[in-house]
């Protein structure tokens, strides 16, 4: 009898898994430690992803691709929109759907049935299976536990409903467990020596933009967006030299990403060039500029620019 098998190489557990779910939820933290590194950027503030991020996990029998989604939300603005598109665009696409809540804080009853209700709608129409994550059971009451899997396995017709701490990693590997009787069988994706399919410039960029997440606070931020201007190795000199723009809306917004006396700048320059450099496994010169391209997040065309 002729194996297909034979003729596309080792056949293995494989397949995509997307990781969904509400801002903030902690669905890169999850990502990065799935994978042992750090792929996704994080920070404390929701809607920190913008673009899909894949991260690829391997084992000696299978070999799982992850993609590591914006945070789903009502969206308004078109970069919003955007983000959200990329997140339901990847429910069409993959074997497993991981959708990830933040369980940690007790929220008003009126508010928790309508994030219910939001997570149900989400769902409508998906033909993948969809395993519920319990996030951040480090710090909840394990009393509560039970009666919580309890309630979301009534609410909606998930696969399993089930508890980890994505910071702690906690409960990851039941659920790799769990994800291997879901894949099916065939060739890996990817090389066992790739993590991500995302360029060196991507992760550059966005290793900027989250130090800008981490060093700033209110609205900049989300007002804020970096382009790789220039991105040149030295085989020599064993070092990688970067220009990168931060992007901002408002000419007010300038003065704080700078800084007093280029302070604040330095200080992102500095926190990004050290990741970077841990990236790349070698010397980085970075240079950052600001400049203002007003309302960018509201201009169709330069989300495009951006990937969007």
């Amino acid at each position: 009898m002729i194996n297909i098998n034979d003729f596309l190489g080792e056949s293995i557990r494989s397949g995509m898994v997307a990781i969904v779910g509400p801002p903030n939820s902690g669905k890169s933290t999850l990502m990065n430690q799935f994978l042992g590194q750090k792929i996704s950027i994080v920070s404390h503030k929701p809607q920190t992803t913008r673009n899909r991020i894949l991260g690829v996990v391997n084992g000696d029998d299978y070999q799982i691709v992850l993609l590591d989604t914006p945070g789903l939300h009502k969206a308004r603005q078109p970069l919003n929109r955007e983000m959200v598109r990329i997140a339901m665009e990847s429910l069409k696409e993959v074997d497993v759907i991981l959708y990830m809540i933040d369980v940690s804080l007790p929220l008003p009853e009126k508010v928790a049935k309508e994030k219910n209700k939001e997570m149900i709608e989400q769902m409508d129409g998906v033909e993948a299976p969809v395993i519920l994550i319990l996030n951040k059971v480090d710090l909840l009451d394990k009393e509560r536990l039970l009666p919580m899997i309890q309630h979301y396995s009534e609410l909606y017709p998930f696969h399993s409903v089930m508890p980890l701490s994505a910071f702690t990693g906690e409960g990851t590997d039941v659920v790799i467990e769990e994800l291997l009787e879901l894949l099916p069988m065939g060739p890996r994706y990817f090389p066992e020596d790739i993590p991500t399919d995302a360029t060196e410039r991507f992760l550059a960029a966005e290793i900027v933009r989250e130090k800008v997440f981490l060093l700033t606070g209110q609205e900049i931020p989300y007002s804020s967006a970096v382009i790789i201007e220039s991105f040149e190795d030295d085989e020599k000199k064993k070092m990688t030299t970067i220009h990168a723009t931060i992007v901002l809306e408002r000419n007010s917004q300038k003065g704080i990403v700078i800084g007093k006396g280029g302070k604040k700048l330095k200080s992102i320059g500095i926190a990004a060039r050290r990741d970077i450099e841990k990236l790349l496994g070698q010397k980085v010169l970075l240079k950052l500029w600001v400049k203002v391209r007003k309302n960018w997040s509201k201009d169709e065309r330069f989300l495009k620019e951006l990937g969007f």
